[in-house]
């Protein structure tokens, strides 16, 4: 009996490690707006849903680094649903505070730019498996803010 039940275990972990999961990729990351709190900057991430039903976003996990520390963390709740096969386009904002990028100015140079790494975390509910995460990383520069920019 035991050895029918670790067949049946071992058949289902197979099964669900095959499943065909979304896939997503960080197309480009702009600055969207200055304010007095900080500087927001969109985010967009293409993701491919390979079911025919719509599949639900939990949440978007986040964390911006630069220079080898943390900008910022946070995540974003219930950005939305996945279009059955197609592609989705989800533009999740991220605010950055002044004080944030004050911390960086070693980093920035004559270009007026910061190096950074996002990485992202994308919690979908696929049916049967629960909560998966698609872990995504994007690097580049953030342009920052000028004078024309502000005012």
């Amino acid at each position: 009996m035991a050895q029918l039940m670790n067949k049946a275990k071992n058949f289902v972990a197979e099964k669900v490690a095959n499943v065909e999961k979304p896939k997503a990729s960080v197309e480009d990351v702009d600055l969207k707006d200055v304010g007095r709190h900080g500087i927001t900057y969109l985010t967009r991430i293409c993701v491919e849903n390979p079911y025919s039903a719509s599949i639900p976003v939990g949440e978007i996990k986040y964390t911006l680094k630069s220079a080898g520390r943390v900008i910022v963390s946070g995540n974003i709740p219930d950005p939305g649903s996945l279009k059955g096969n197609d592609k989705t386009m989800l533009e999740p904002a991220i605010k950055v505070p002044h004080s944030a990028l004050v911390s960086l100015i070693k980093d920035i140079g004559a270009d007026m730019d910061i190096d950074y790494v996002l990485e992202l975390g994308l919690v979908v509910d696929l049916p049967v498996i629960g909560n998966f995460t698609i872990p995504l990383s994007h690097k580049g520069e953030m342009k920052l803010p000028g004078l024309s920019d502000i005012f």
